[in-house]
């Protein structure tokens, strides 16, 4: 079942993302992203693409708002909100995904939009369905 969540909070989610998008380093690709991750604490972390010349060492938006969270101690979230430069709202890449897999729950809603407004939202479940977890390990 889809966790709901609220206009107002889609709408300050997007808000922040798009800030986030604006501090993006993107000189090969020119494709910002921002991201806005919501920890269960209520504290947001943002995050913007960083991408390097040998392309493999680029973080993206999402990875980088997980990793500032989770380096903060924030294990827990409530929803993600991405904003890209693309016509069409970008999802996160499959290596995204499992990390948000890591600590979201399925039913967490992950917010897309472009950077007009349009958006939809899925859930980490739909976007990864079968996702390998630690429950996979044993």
């Amino acid at each position: 079942m889809k966790r709901m969540i609220h206009e107002l909070e889609i709408k300050n989610m997007l808000r922040m993302a798009n800030e986030a998008l604006d501090r993006a380093y993107v000189p090969y690709s020119g494709f910002r992203v921002g991201a806005c991750l919501k920890g269960v604490s209520g504290a947001y972390y943002l995050g913007c693409n960083i991408e390097n010349a040998a392309y493999s060492p680029s973080n993206c938006a999402e990875r980088t708002a997980v990793f500032k969270a989770v380096s903060e101690g924030e294990r827990e979230f409530e929803a993600l909100a991405i904003v890209s430069t693309g016509e069409q709202p970008a999802t996160p890449c499959g290596v995204c995904r499992q990390v948000l897999v890591e600590f979201c729950d399925p039913e967490m809603p992950i917010i897309c939009s472009n950077r007009g407004g349009k958006y939809n939202i899925k859930t980490l479940g739909e976007l990864l369905p079968f996702a390998f977890t630690k429950g996979d390990l044993t």
